[in-house]
């Protein structure tokens, strides 16, 4: 059979409704949109924001917000379309085996794991290091490090990593979570989102008046800024490539803070586990992108008018510093709020990791299904009817990764496989309306196919923009994956050996 072949629409809306036998639809459209922002408000916006404004968009960081929500938002409508239509539990990767064939739909679900196993791994290390944080560093730097990491004290004393516990702990505690079940894990996420989002609202309705109008002259950084140095003369940032000032700054600037709103995707991932996915899978998707970019225009406008943009230009305080830094700086007798800033963190930080591993399980558990992966990541717990051996499989790779490897080898890679997933479903959306126009469709994509061309497009441009070294190892990735689909995939593929096809659920209720 040809790589391209593609799996029956028929098949797949089978396969969603016979939901008794497979995941439990718990979750309401409040569910969702608590769900997306969860995955959506972390890292990003506290980390993302000041990079992006230091490096490459000054100001004008929040034209760089709007041009990453707008390519968000049209690949959101697409999702919400193929989300309703077709709700399963494996997102990008379900729609293009419909739409594309079965090597299109390998290589998305084989880029995803970039955007949520990989992306967990990293938040969960920076878990690890704010919670150090919060504690003034009492957790001893050997039992919160890679092997991989070391320094040298004020003493000289050379402390050398030996694990990051800390990472390790946060990861099992929400591998139980998810495991116990989805309607625990929503409610549990559900609280977080109100403590984060609500610290964020105190964050922009203090600062606000504190801004400094001089902050916001000139809005983007004009061609021919000098580069930031330290204090050896060494260079810290340039601003001589084409998207590193004006308005190809702020496209830069994009790219850098599109990684902030990553995770409205993660939603779709739940479609097969919501209790009505025909409405309540486009209020979730569009509710929850909606909700957020509003907030990180806010917050954009907020710190780059409390503190000037080429003080984010020093790594040290346009990485996880920069709220505490513009507050302990700028907001005198809000001391406090830098706590509380640090608190949002970690809470953002739990949420995002909770959907990034139920995301990333619920894909397993669907290739799984499709017979591209080992049977044991689609086999779903007797009592908790969740895909519990993938959840330790992911936390046993998730865990290795986070344990023993520093938090900046993977970069950017988790933008690169969120922004080649978003082309793909972009572009699936009008080749289904082509190939199928008369299958029914809860919601529909306005304007296709203007939309999906524009979201593809905007994508594409956010990911030649992303740095040479971060595509070349996505490259690397990639090659890696084909290997894996040739050896294995290919050979135990449910489509291309419909004998080898169970009843659709688990093995575990086949066996029954």
């Amino acid at each position: 059979m040809k790589l391209f072949t593609k799996k029956p629409l028929q098949d797949v809306l089978a396969q969603a409704a016979e939901s008794e036998k497979g995941l439990k639809r718990t979750l309401g459209a409040g569910n969702l949109v608590a769900l997306g922002i969860g995955a959506i408000i972390g890292a990003g916006l506290f980390v993302r924001t000041a990079a992006a404004a230091g490096q490459a968009a000054g100001p004008a960081v929040t034209i760089s917000f709007i041009i990453a929500a707008i390519g968000c938002a049209f690949a959101g409508l697409c999702y919400a379309e193929f989300a309703a239509m077709i709700p399963i539990a494996g997102s990008a990767y379900a729609y293009s085996y419909v739409t594309m064939g079965e090597i299109i739909a390998w290589i998305i679900g084989w880029a995803l794991i970039m955007e949520y196993a990989l992306g967990a791994a990293t938040v969960g290390i920076a878990w690890s290091e704010y919670l150090n944080k919060l504690l003034d560093g009492s957790i001893p730097y050997e039992w919160c490090h890679s092997p991989f990491e070391s320094f040298r004290d004020s003493m000289g004393v050379v402390h050398q990593g030996i694990i990051n516990a800390p990472a390790l702990v946060i990861l099992f505690l929400i591998t139980l979570l998810l495991i116990r079940g989805t309607q625990e894990s929503a409610i549990v996420n559900a609280i977080i989102v109100f403590i984060k989002v609500g610290i964020v609202l105190l964050f922009i309705g203090f600062g606000w008046q504190f801004i400094n109008d001089a902050n916001h002259t000139p809005y983007l950084i004009p061609e021919g800024t000098a580069p930031v140095m330290d204090g050896s003369g060494k260079t810290l940032v340039s601003y001589d490539g084409v998207f590193k000032h004006g308005w190809g700054g702020v496209l830069g600037g994009a790219a850098i803070v599109f990684f902030a709103f990553i995770g409205f995707d993660a939603v779709s991932t739940a479609a097969q586990e919501a209790k009505n996915p025909k409405r309540d899978m486009p209020i979730g998707i569009l509710g929850s992108l909606l909700i957020c970019t509003v907030l990180y225009i806010l917050f954009g406008h907020v710190l780059t008018g409390v503190a000037n943009w080429q003080e984010f230009a020093d790594p040290e305080k346009g990485r996880e510093a920069s709220v505490a830094y513009a507050i302990s700086q700028y907001m005198v007798g809000y001391g406090w709020l830098a706590t509380a800033v640090t608190v949002a963190i970690l809470a953002g930080f739990s949420s995002v990791i909770l959907v990034m591993l139920m995301g990333q399980s619920r894909i397993f558990y669907t290739m799984s299904n499709d017979g591209l992966i080992p049977k044991a990541f689609g086999e779903l717990h007797p009592k908790f009817k969740t895909p519990y051996k993938a959840n330790w499989i992911l936390f046993v790779f998730v865990g290795l990764f986070a344990a023993f490897v520093p938090g900046h080898v993977a970069g950017d890679l988790t933008s690169f496989g969120t922004l080649f997933a978003f082309v793909l479903v972009s572009l699936g959306v009008w080749i289904l309306r082509m190939r199928s126009p008369e299958i029914k469709r809860p919601f529909k994509t306005p304007l296709v196919p203007i939309i999906p061309i524009l979201g593809a497009i905007i994508c594409t441009g956010m990911i030649v923009a992303i740095d040479t070294r971060t595509l070349k190892f996505a490259a690397l990735w990639m090659v890696i994956g084909l290997v894996v689909y040739f050896i294995y995939s290919r050979k135990h593929s449910k489509l291309r050996n419909p004998s080898d096809i169970l009843p659709h659920a688990s093995d575990f209720e086949a066996r029954k």
